[in-house]
């Protein structure tokens, strides 16, 4: 997480795999390509949240449920990560509302020999189903598409401003999202490796 002082409160960007929750005045922003961001509020309390959520490298059946895998495993502890930290600032569950972003297909089927097409599609799937499960409403969604994201969410008044990135500038988006991919991976596979069974 990297945080900058504005003129009016603080700045918190996050990268893929980090959460925020605060109630002072900051505004908690992202660069999206395939991942998604949450952003949570509690309008009662004045509380709000993001994540930046990346999914598990594998190729996943469309029919199998994604409480069945490791991407919605993953999926679902960023948002109990979230959820929890912003209950224990003071949100309550029945007052949380949210706004979901990202999940674009930035990487051509052509460019790639991977399953990185596919993560965006998952992403959206997931997000969905999760907030139906807690039942949390999806207030505004800008969901998919060919493009990245820059999001802002401000506590002010519960605002996310979105910009796309143009094509032109998604190949850094791209280079960073998959060196959290490869990241992820072998932490994965190290974690195999140390494995004892009983």
């Amino acid at each position: 997480m990297e945080f900058k002082d504005l003129e009016h409160g603080r700045q918190v960007t996050l990268a893929p795999g980090e959460y925020h929750a605060t109630r002072e005045d900051e505004v908690i922003t992202t660069l999206l390509g395939s991942c998604v961001s949450a952003c949570l509020y509690d309008p009662v309390n004045n509380i709000i949240g993001m994540n930046h959520f990346l999914l598990a490298h594998q190729r996943y059946a469309r029919n199998i449920p994604l409480s069945k895998t490791e991407a919605g495993r993953y999926g679902i502890h960023s948002m109990e990560l979230l959820l929890n930290r912003m209950l224990l600032i003071g949100a309550k569950k029945n007052y949380l509302r949210a706004k979901a972003f990202g999940g674009g297909a930035v990487v051509d089927m052509g460019q790639s020999e991977d399953n990185f097409q596919c993560v965006g599609e998952v992403n959206i799937r997931f997000i969905h189903e999760f907030l139906d499960s807690e039942r949390i409403p999806l207030i505004a969604s800008d969901l998919g598409g060919n493009t990245g994201r820059i999001i802002h969410f401000f506590l002010n008044d519960f605002s996310v401003y979105c910009k796309p990135i143009q094509r032109s500038k998604v190949k850094k988006l791209i280079v960073r999202d998959k060196k959290y991919w490869k990241e992820s991976i072998q932490e994965h596979e190290a974690a195999k490796l140390e494995v004892d069974l009983w």
